[in-house]
């Protein structure tokens, strides 16, 4: 056996299913409920249960855990999945800021959070499918 077999994975570090489950429903929450997520609630039908679940079934499976996703639907595809809803970086930023809120309100600890963020930043940039011209005036070095 290898230490990397023995070594929890984010997915139990996190607290199993349970806690998966606060988060994704948490995440939900916030969305539906606080104003600044708005844009990002527009890109999902009015009931959100389906989508509760099968977040909740692919960050199981993503963060080392039960492979529910994948044993209901097969390889996640998250791109190919998600061309039909416009991903921009409005979008993209509310995600990653919800995601965020909802990992600090159910008590993630703040070194995983940290790690997660990363994780979900790179993915949710990814999973851009909108090209969007943002001025870059207070982004310039010397400002």
């Amino acid at each position: 056996m290898t230490s990397k077999e023995t070594e929890p994975t984010a997915f139990d570090q996190i607290g199993g299913e349970a806690r998966v489950r606060h988060m994704v429903d948490r995440f939900y929450d916030l969305m539906d409920l606080e104003p600044r997520y708005a844009h990002l609630r527009t890109l999902h039908g009015p009931d959100l249960t389906s989508s509760r679940d099968r977040l909740f079934w692919f960050l199981c499976g993503w963060l080392g855990g039960p492979q529910h996703y994948t044993d209901r639907f097969g390889h996640p595809r998250l791109r190919m999945r998600h061309m039909h809803v416009p991903i921009g970086v409005q979008a993209r930023n509310e995600w990653l800021s919800c995601m965020q809120e909802a990992m600090t309100e159910v008590g993630i600890a703040p070194q995983m959070q940290s790690r997660l963020a990363e994780s979900f930043f790179q993915t949710a940039d990814w999973m851009r499918n909108q090209e969007e011209t943002t001025r870059m005036g207070s982004f310039k070095s010397g400002d």
